[in-house]
């Protein structure tokens, strides 16, 4: 399995969008959309306060009459935050994320924001390994050995 940090480094786009917590859900909404994600982290200074995800938007705004150009991101952010090291597994994240049903992940080296990992990340890289071995397999048993 990679590391965390093999993962960041296959990432195409490698940057982690935050919000404020006084921002508005709307303008999160507007910047999720904007860069084609599903979450955001939510920094207060260089602290990490919580994450917004379009889940939080579909439970705590829409299905509560909230505003969302009224309404801050605090308020309905999660802000129990889990977060993984860039030393850390694949197969470590998988399970965090499986345990506590979560889709995002932050990764912090030394107490600083440097990355965001999603289980769509986790599953390409997955898929990935696996068709390496199958390919390593299938060179074997045709006794193509390069």
């Amino acid at each position: 399995m990679k590391t965390v940090a093999h993962i960041l480094k296959s990432k195409t786009d490698q940057t982690v969008y935050t919000i404020t917590p006084t921002a508005r859900v709307f303008d999160a909404l507007k910047l999720m959309a904007e860069k084609d994600i599903g979450a955001l982290v939510v920094m207060d200074s260089e602290k990490i306060v919580g994450i917004i995800t379009e889940r939080d938007y579909a439970r705590k705004v829409v299905l509560m009459a909230r505003s969302s150009k009224e309404t801050p991101v605090r308020d309905i952010m999660a802000s129990a935050v889990m977060y993984v090291r860039p030393d850390q597994t694949s197969e470590e994240c998988m399970v965090l994320m499986t345990e506590n049903r979560l889709r995002h992940l932050p990764v912090m080296d030394g107490g600083k924001l440097i990355g965001l990992i999603s289980i769509g990340d986790l599953v390409k890289d997955v898929i990935s390994e696996q068709k390496f071995i199958i390919e390593q397999l299938e060179h074997y048993i045709t006794g193509d050995r390069g």
